[in-house]
């Protein structure tokens, strides 16, 4: 695929891409085996694991966790009040979006207590395992700590397109808007009002502008991160992108990332 070859003049030291349907690799380009740091993508990764404890009656999606009046769907969401890095609450639950790594850290919390085991070793069972992810684990907080591979994450990435770990509904629940109507700040991007999330996923809707492609679709959905990592998920496209790098995200992102975008929708497959 041509268009994945737009990551060799995005100035990183190392930059791998690779885009899959839910039948498998479509294309990949650079060193997919690569670990690198997925920053805050992730959140879905580990919001995954949340759903299936939810599934398995570990926690529920209404149960109290973080400040008064926050539950885990609050915590999923970025609705619990919470501030960016701060235990502090900003807000009262479920009336502004505040983006919260803390939040994810007291999700993680809140998890392991319940399972009995770490965050890390519930993901691993729940989620890497299942889905042959070897190469990917999280090294540290349950917001921005996992490290892994393209390769393992277009295996992720086709577990949203065809879930097999959790009932379609569940991830239906969590790739609609969760809370809708609450504005706040996409990091590093902007306001908006309504800022959409669903549980653990952030949902492209009408954005603009946005780190996905000006032709994804409203029901794309997905996550970027700090070190200049993203994936997203196209329903409508039926189809997966995922981008890992070593450079810190930046305005020359929100220029690179849209166009790989709109360049790998475009090219004809088959």
């Amino acid at each position: 695929m041509e268009a994945l070859r737009q990551i060799e003049g995005w100035g990183a030291t190392t930059a791998a891409a690779g885009v899959a349907s839910a039948d498998g690799p479509i294309a990949v380009h650079g060193p997919t085996g690569a670990r690198l740091r997925l920053a805050s993508v992730t959140k879905p990764l580990f919001a995954y694991a949340v759903l299936v404890a939810v599934e398995e009656g570990t926690i529920a999606l209404d149960d109290a966790a973080g400040p008064p009046g926050a539950t885990v769907r609050h915590l999923l969401a970025h609705a619990s009040g919470l501030g960016f890095d701060t235990p502090d609450a900003l807000a009262r639950p479920g009336t502004r979006r505040i983006y919260s790594n803390t939040g994810f850290e007291v999700l993680g919390t809140a998890l392991a207590e319940r399972a009995g085991m770490t965050e890390a070793e519930y993901l691993h069972a729940a989620v890497l395992a299942p889905l042959g992810m070897a190469s990917t684990s999280l090294d540290g907080s349950p917001a921005a700590f996992a490290f892994g591979t393209v390769d393992d994450l277009l295996r992720f990435g086709r577990e949203l397109l065809a879930p097999t770990l959790v009932a379609p509904e569940t991830l239906g629940t969590a790739t609609n808007v969760a809370f809708p109507g609450l504005s706040g700040v996409l990091p590093g991007i902007g306001r908006f009002d309504p800022l959409d999330w669903g549980l653990g996923f952030e949902l492209r809707d009408a954005k603009q502008p946005h780190w996905t492609g000006t032709t994804n679709s409203p029901q794309t959905f997905g996550h970027f991160g700090g070190s200049g990592t993203f994936l997203w998920v196209d329903p409508p496209a039926q189809l997966v992108c995922v981008a890992l790098t070593d450079r810190e995200f930046g305005p020359w992102a929100l220029d690179a990332w849209p166009a790989l975008s709109d360049a790998v929708l475009a090219e004809p497959r088959g």
